[in-house]
């Protein structure tokens, strides 16, 4: 630093040499640590009393939540016997191998299917003890918040988990594990800022051989967020006919929501939370592969009862709107839904599995009103599904296929007149210059007749 203070001297004046070298200790200052004094054994005890070190933990601080749950907030549960706080879980796979990690939290409306591998070096005592098998440890002993509350938790924020056919604990028989679970399907119902309202969750379960050193079996998770939707949340299609492009309204229980039919993955596999909304004139064709177990594959009415939902979503229509402006509460403004399923196309074969595989929605509809302004108007639907033997098809793998179409039926009025005819009619004064010669020559002639006359009178007086 005194280097660089007398080269500003050589070149400054003594005042202005002044003004810089405080200036530089003032940066100095401003932009370096002290320099630490020695510190004498009389120093310690005037020291010491700045000090703030302490063996004591340091307090948790709470976590504090909203009122209401938003888009990608964990979903909290609750653990009743334990009195434990946590949050709901979706196995997702970690790196290159795929391997289940159990720690990743579930978001509220983030619909999404993860899929991963377990590895079991000890089948015999995985199967028993491991509650990743166990369909019961995936909605027993716990509940779902609601919503997020920093208080204490009542019995009205809480909401139980409903399984749909539960299968039973996993077991182990002749070196095979059964009632493994292979895939857990969570459907919750929330309602806007009201939080959840409901969870049910499904599984599907398979069996391991154990009869290697170690065991491999890949499970899928899914997560599938839906809503009540009440007529006013929904856009008009129209008003009041239905304008080309816009969805199509349905019904179902008061409940107004948009026509919606199958949606493939990337990999050609039925989307089992995303679907293509229908809409008004555009005739649609989609298709994917189900899958389907061979458990399933033995029971014929659980496996109709899997098509018909995947083909219908997740609740059944009943009512298709006549006008893009529909209301709920007007009968009038709904036509039902014709629906011909497969028990109609059973024909000498009692024993045939038949099952849905093409699903064909056919729409009648039919302009109405002033013809400089027609309004569009649905008169008819049907839901016709194709069905065949379940033994025709390959196993694993069911294809499905919806087909829209759309057909315009409008009967156009008859004209109001016939067809115009043809008046021929020449313009005006077109025989004008005929008649000025023929004037001419009848004023010619006129004087030639009296000019004769006179002639003969002046003749005869000259004569006599």
């Amino acid at each position: 630093m005194q280097k660089a203070f007398f080269s500003i001297s050589r070149l400054l004046p003594e005042k202005e040499c002044c003004i810089a070298g405080n200036l530089l200790h003032q940066l100095v200052k401003l932009n370096y640590f002290r320099q630490p004094k020695r510190i004498k054994e009389s120093d310690f005890l005037k020291l010491l009393k700045y000090s703030k070190h302490s063996f004591l933990a340091q307090s948790q601080v709470q976590p504090s939540f909203s009122a209401f749950y938003r888009a990608g907030d964990p979903i909290l549960i609750y653990f009743d016997s334990l009195s434990v706080l946590s949050v709901l879980r979706q196995p997702v796979k970690m790196g290159v191998s795929g391997l289940c990690v159990d720690g990743n939290p579930a978001g509220f409306l983030e619909s999404k299917s993860t899929s991963c591998t377990r590895i079991f070096t000890n089948l015999s005592g995985s199967c028993v003890s491991d509650p990743a098998l166990n369909a019961a440890s995936y909605y027993r002993d716990f509940s779902v918040l609601k919503v997020p509350i920093n208080d204490t938790i009542a019995e009205s924020m809480k909401v139980r988990i409903s399984p749909i056919g539960p299968p039973g604990a996993p077991y182990m028989e002749d070196n095979v594990c059964n009632n493994a679970v292979s895939e857990v399907i969570y459907e919750i119902e929330f309602n806007g800022t009201y939080g959840i309202q409901s969870v049910s969750v499904q599984f599907k379960v398979t069996s391991i051989s154990g009869s290697s050193g170690f065991s491999l079996q890949q499970q899928h998770f899914t997560l599938r967020f839906w809503t009540r939707m009440l007529p006013h949340t929904l856009p008009r299609s129209g008003n009041p006919g239905y304008i080309t492009g816009a969805p199509l309204l349905i019904a179902n229980d008061s409940a107004v929501q948009h026509m919606s039919i199958l949606q493939s993955e990337g990999d050609g596999s039925c989307s089992q939370f995303l679907r293509h909304t229908v809409r008004f004139g555009s005739n649609t064709r989609t298709g994917c592969k189900l899958r389907l177990t061979q458990m399933e594959e033995s029971n014929c009415s659980y496996i109709q009862l899997k098509l018909y939902k995947a083909f219908q979503g997740m609740n059944q229509a009943e009512d298709l709107a006549i006008i893009g402006s529909a209301r709920s509460t007007q009968e009038e403004e709904w036509v039902t839904i014709l629906i011909q399923n497969c028990s109609v196309q059973i024909k000498n074969c009692s024993s045939c599995c038949m099952i849905p595989v093409t699903l064909d929605i056919q729409i009648l509809w039919t302009k109405m009103g002033l013809l400089s302004n027609p309004q569009a108007q649905i008169v008819g639907v049907r839901y016709f599904y194709q069905c065949q033997p379940l033994k025709s098809l390959s196993t694993g793998m069911v294809p499905l296929t919806t087909v829209v179409t759309f057909t315009d039926m409008t009967e156009w009025p008859e004209p109001p007149r016939g067809l115009p005819k043809v008046h021929w009619k020449l313009p005006f004064d077109f025989f004008f210059p005929f008649k000025m010669v023929l004037s001419i020559e009848r004023s010619y002639r006129d004087d030639l007749t009296a000019y004769f006359v006179v002639i003969l009178i002046l003749s005869s007086i000259l004569c006599f």
